[in-house]
């Protein structure tokens, strides 16, 4: 039986990081996605730049360590880090048990929204994504 993953529509997902993203007034609150935490397993480590930095697209505002890999966290967008996640660093654990909620990593205040969001899945193209990457993920021998 195929595994499902809850991946929320009204939610952005960054396709080459497998993060999630959700647009606030205070900018945007940034996650890992089901899949992404699928290919890493727990997550048991994880730094992040400090708040007042600013981050590009792209490259890394962080680091995690998880049961199958450790690696870099890669800004889905340019901006300023408005907030980190201070729970989430201290018990990691906060970030497998709750993605889209609690476990949420940075706030980034993005530099160009409307760009970055255009690069981005959401709404009715999150499904067929999913499964797209899930074929991926099979055959690079994910369990997914």
């Amino acid at each position: 039986m195929k595994k499902t993953y809850h991946l929320p529509e009204e939610l952005y997902y960054d396709p080459g990081n497998q993060l999630w993203l959700r647009p606030g007034p205070q900018g945007v609150q940034v996650g890992l996605n089901a899949l992404g935490l699928e290919t890493l397993g727990e997550l048991a480590y994880l730094t992040l730049n400090a708040v007042g930095t600013h981050v590009e697209k792209g490259q890394p505002m962080g680091a995690l360590e998880a049961a199958k890999m450790t690696g870099e966290l890669i800004a889905p967008v340019s901006g300023t880090l408005k907030a980190v996640n201070n729970a989430a660093v201290q018990n990691p654990g906060i970030v497998n048990n709750d993605l889209y909620n609690a476990g949420w990593m940075v706030v980034i205040e993005p530099d160009n929204w409307e760009k970055d969001a255009a690069e981005m899945i959401s709404g009715a193209e999150v499904k067929p994504w999913a499964e797209r990457e899930i074929r991926r993920m099979e055959t690079q021998g994910f369990d997914a």
